[in-house]
């Protein structure tokens, strides 16, 4: 067990900075002058990106081995340039005015720098599990991996709430960012950097011969060509493009929210106008989006450890159906709570949600998945992940704007309805990956026959 949160633990400074990133990326954008209509352009960003770099950096990763290891190289490249990129955005502002750039330009560009170095350390992640362990432990390690992801956003996501408490100022001057997100994104660059190190220093790959020997002596080809990726996804395992139908609804939901949830509360909640994106209660509602999410991430650390026994008792798929109803309803619930100090409870059902959806798939995938192509196959899983997060960018801003005049909380709602959407898919569309004797038998059966 020591080992598997050795080889994760760089994921809770990669969760910070992601955390960090969903909570305050709207935020720091309306701040520099963006309206609401074009955050979901700006966050395409982060798709983009991912859809690019995932795959590249999984063929990579299971191409080449170097002195650090196989997939080590990339956290501690990644965590550099992520960090750095940390440091930037928020003072971006200040950047432009040394540079006589445009600031949502610099901003933009800033994001994306983060956005393809969190790309290119967290899907080495996902991959160094399946290398490391046992098949028949993909479940706990996915779910340790849960456990510190929720950490990392816990603190990420409360750490500019926490700050404004502890005497940081949380008031934007026009055009800047408030002080307490700029100190909370310095703090999560040094902890990135500090997790990925731990990573690095505790943990040994299984260099090529022990691979080989894994394999049956066949050794992992190093000579393949980028142009494979494409063949390895049109021979993705069915199993992989029928989660990944649920994946496109989860991860629709969940670009709704990290985008929206902002502009939601300051006019649902908080009763201001679309266009108030500067005011104290306009940084408040900012505030307690964070705080939200950090609440979602909380509850995602207690679920993680109970996905085991639980897929265990009812099995993985139903465990994740289950997960991602009560993140539906957790979303649409938004509307209905009008009280801010009850949206913890929507909460609850978003951290379910959220741990199965970091973990369950991801174990379900693995029994599938050839050893010798887990990066490039975790890569390309990544599609499903990042195409409805890009369609959602291109449309999501017309249907606020166009649809629901500028009131994000009805867009909030689509979200929920789109992963309640999801749970029904996992139920009938999913092939459960362990089936009971008696479907064993009754398969033999039909054979003979």
């Amino acid at each position: 067990m020591l080992q598997i949160i050795n080889m994760s633990m760089g994921f809770l400074g990669i969760q910070m900075a992601f955390g960090l990133q969903n909570g305050n990326a709207s935020r720091i954008l309306a701040n520099f002058g963006a309206d609401v209509h074009e955050l979901s352009w700006f966050w395409l960003v982060a798709p983009v990106t991912g859809l690019i770099v995932q795959p590249i950096i999984g063929h990579m990763g299971d191409n080449t081995w170097s002195p650090l290891g196989r997939r080590k190289p990339y956290f501690l490249i990644g965590a550099v340039l992520c960090a750095i990129g940390l440091v930037m955005l928020p003072n971006a502002a200040s950047a432009t005015q040394m540079m006589a750039a445009n600031v949502l330009l610099l901003a933009v560009i800033f994001l994306a720098m983060m956005d393809a170095s969190i790309n290119v350390a967290m899907e080495p992640f996902r991959a160094l599990v399946g290398d490391m362990l046992p098949k028949h432990q993909g479940t706990i390690g996915f779910s340790v991996q849960t456990i510190l992801i929720g950490i990392g956003a816990v603190i990420g996501s409360d750490l500019p709430n926490w700050l404004t408490k502890w005497g940081v100022s949380n008031e934007a001057p026009k055009g800047f960012v408030a002080d307490n997100v700029i100190y909370a994104f310095y703090i999560g660059a040094a902890v990135l950097i500090l997790s990925i190190l731990y990573t690095i220093v505790t943990t040994k790959e299984y260099s090529p011969e022990e691979f080989a020997a894994f394999e049956g002596g066949k050794e992992i080809e190093h000579e393949s060509k980028f142009s494979d990726i494409f063949k390895d996804f049109k021979n993705a395992p069915s199993q992989m493009k029928k989660l990944g139908i649920v994946q496109f609804f989860s991860w629709f939901a969940l670009f709704t929210m990290w985008v929206f949830t902002t502009s939601a509360l300051a006019t649902h909640h908080f009763g201001l106008s679309p266009d108030d994106t500067h005011s104290v209660k306009f940084n408040e509602a900012g505030d307690l989006t964070g705080s939200l999410f950090g609440s979602y991430n909380f509850y995602a650390i207690f679920f993680a450890f109970a996905l085991t026994p639980i897929a265990k008792f009812i099995g993985k798929k139903q465990t994740h159906a289950l997960a991602l109803a009560c993140g539906g309803l957790g979303l649409i619930s938004m509307y209905f709570i009008k009280d801010i100090h009850s949206l913890w409870i929507s909460m609850v059902g978003l951290g379910f949600a959220w741990a199965s959806i970091l973990a369950m798939p991801y174990a379900m995938l693995i029994d599938s998945i050839p050893q010798k192509k887990m990066g490039v196959y975790m890569g390309i899983f990544n599609f499903f992940i990042v195409i409805p997060q890009i369609i959602n960018g291109v449309f999501g801003d017309s249907i606020v704007s166009g649809v629901f005049g500028k009131m994000a909380i009805d867009y909030i709602v689509v979200g929920g309805i789109c992963m309640l959407l999801g749970a029904v898919l996992t139920l009938f569309f999913v092939k459960s990956e362990h089936e009971t004797p008696k479907e064993i038998e009754e398969e033999i059966q039909q054979v003979h026959f």
